[in-house]
């Protein structure tokens, strides 16, 4: 994501950016979302084929990384996040999805929210509540939203083409955005939370997202279109609200990127926002819609 003139710390979604005192429709980076969903699904490819459980070290990276840049982000606004048991428990979430299944996500997650406003307890009671809010934050945003994209992974049969139709679907909701909001977008969607996100652009992610997810889900699960369409409009709902919580979160701690993991471009948490919202949402529509096996 770029970032709005407006304000330092608003992300851009589909709208305009000024350039040299002029405004240019230019909306979200589409070569850097392109570059991103083509380098994570190099790393789905590389990682589930043959052997699907070493995706599990690509999502327990991510957890890592992106704890490091929350934990920065927080710091500035007085919040201490509890790092060595959500880095653990972060890891073994993962590892819990992918072998345990939904069951044991929830029971990894309870026991590594308990672990950590357990931690917390060493500092007194100052500021306690707050800490407390932005750790349980933390372990629901980060670890719990990546181990959805393990369980369906771990789908019997095809869980490597649930990873990777999930992933298409949303990569179209940045593509069909972009070409929509820099074509004829006008009209603002959400101008205190992200300024230039329109509801053309909206309506261009809609029907990019049912048109891959009603193709993705014929062509590679054999599942019918109408389900692939329902599962773009979940999809694309979810990423939209995946990118506004992110644009949210960063103007509350006063950042303008979570991190440099990308330099010039953000941080890892900059690039999955919307993704990680997604993950979820795609994991429930095709366990209803399109049962595996």
């Amino acid at each position: 994501m770029t970032v709005s003139d407006e304000n330092p710390v608003d992300d851009v979604a589909d709208g305009e950016e000024k350039r040299s005192g002029r405004k240019i429709r230019t909306g979200r980076n589409l070569p850097l979302a392109i570059t991103s969903g083509v380098a994570l699904g190099a790393l789905v490819l590389a990682a589930i084929y043959p052997f699907p459980a070493a995706f599990v070290a690509i999502t327990s990276a991510a957890v890592l990384i992106g704890l490091r840049e929350l934990n920065r982000a927080m710091a500035g606004q007085r919040m201490a996040l509890a790092l060595p048991p959500l880095m653990v428990g972060g890891v073994a979430m993962q590892a819990c999805a992918y072998f345990g299944g939904p069951e044991w996500l929830v029971g990894a997650t309870a026991v590594t929210a308990i672990l950590a406003l357990s931690w917390r307890l060493r500092d007194g009671a100052e500021g306690y509540l707050r800490d407390a809010a932005a750790n349980l934050f933390t372990v629901c945003y980060l670890p719990f939203l990546l181990g959805t994209w393990l369980l369906l992974l771990a789908a019997p049969q095809d869980g490597q083409e649930r990873l990777i139709a999930f992933i298409i679907v949303t990569i179209s909701s940045d593509i069909g955005g972009y070409f929509a909001g820099i074509l004829v977008g006008r009209h603002k969607m959400a101008p205190v939370i992200s300024p230039n996100k329109t509801w053309e652009g909206f309506s261009g992610s809609v029907l990019a997202c049912m048109l891959a997810g009603a193709l993705t889900v014929a062509l590679m699960l054999d599942g019918p279109y109408w389900a692939g369409a329902v599962l773009g409009v979940a999809v694309v709902l979810a990423a939209t609200a995946g990118d506004l919580i992110e644009s949210l979160t960063k103007r509350d701690l006063g950042v303008k990127d979570m991190g440099h993991f990308m330099p010039g471009h953000g941080g890892l948490m900059d690039r999955i926002d919307s993704l990680l919202v997604a993950g979820p949402v795609a994991w429930v529509v095709l366990s209803l819609l399109v049962p595996a096996g």
